[in-house]
């Protein structure tokens, strides 16, 4: 049997877009949401610094609209909190049509199509030209690289041993794995092979200068 090219490019093309949308601000309020009540505030903080900064990122441009869309249609609702000495302020909570609906959206773009994480590095680019750079700068982005990725794995651990992480569910578990993984291998990568880069940009410079 055969198929036309562009026909088999048209469907994986409209996959990928599937795909795509799975992490619109809509999914991504519902998502926060299945953990417990937020603010809109709460759920920014989540895209910045929570465990959801490593998925999405969203600001109150994004949010606050897509909680009144959210709220329109049902899949949560709205209460005010009294606060003292400071404006009440609107906590959301979800609705089983909400939860249904969460769902709904991430059964149905889990299809099995791979898509390519969209992953930018002003590190990399650096290093990229580390060959323009003086080498204890190189060193210095390097090293600060390390610390971090050290820290970062730090702070997933000790999320781990937090006795209010431990029921978390299997797919938590996962991908917390995950980010072990991953940042366990960008810190020993560079660990391992900061030397030898500094001594290639060394060598460089010496030859350039002879």
């Amino acid at each position: 049997m055969y198929y036309d090219p562009l026909y088999i490019q048209t469907i994986y093309e409209r996959q990928i877009y599937r795909i795509g949308k799975i992490m619109d601000v809509r999914t991504f309020c519902l998502g926060v949401l299945s953990l417990g009540d937020a603010t809109g505030y709460e759920i920014k903080k989540q895209a910045e610094d929570g465990p959801f900064s490593h998925f999405y990122k969203a600001g109150f441009g994004s949010i606050y609209p897509a909680l009144a869309r959210l709220a329109a249609d049902g899949l949560i609702v709205g209460r005010d909190e009294a606060q003292a000495g400071k404006p009440d302020k609107r906590v959301y909570a979800l609705t089983p049509a909400g939860s249904a609906a969460l769902a709904d959206a991430l059964t149905d773009h889990a299809t099995g199509v791979a898509v390519r994480d969209d992953i930018r590095s002003e590190f990399l680019f650096l290093m990229f030209f580390a060959h323009l750079m003086p080498a204890h700068r190189v060193a210095r982005q390097i090293d600060a690289h390390i610390a971090l990725y050290r820290e970062c794995l730090g702070h997933i651990e000790e999320r781990a041993r937090d006795p209010e992480c431990a029921h978390k569910l299997p797919g938590h578990v996962f991908v917390r794995g995950v980010g072990l993984a991953v940042y366990r291998a960008l810190h020993d990568y560079l660990r391992d092979n900061r030397d030898a880069l500094l001594a290639e940009l060394s060598a460089r410079r010496q030859d350039a200068a002879e």
